[in-house]
């Protein structure tokens, strides 16, 4: 079982690990951070079904994701 944490602030809302994640488990927030854009936001539904994989830290062009197992 993993968790992962996302710097709202330094998130661009690329969108990849969103596009990455095999659980489907990050969207894309509603609401904007301070860039002006929507980021990735982890979702609280199912956290469970996070395996650690690191495929949304490995994506992310912003190294604003931490995996923990």
């Amino acid at each position: 079982m993993g968790k992962i944490t996302i710097d709202r602030n330094a998130c661009k809302g690329c969108g990849l690990c969103a596009i990455n994640c095999p659980e489907k488990l990050i969207i894309i927030d509603e609401s904007m951070n301070v860039r002006g854009v929507h980021p990735a936001k982890f979702t609280e539904t199912d956290p469970e079904k996070c395996k650690g994989c690191k495929m949304c830290a490995i994506m992310c062009p912003e190294v604003c994701i931490e995996v923990y197992k």
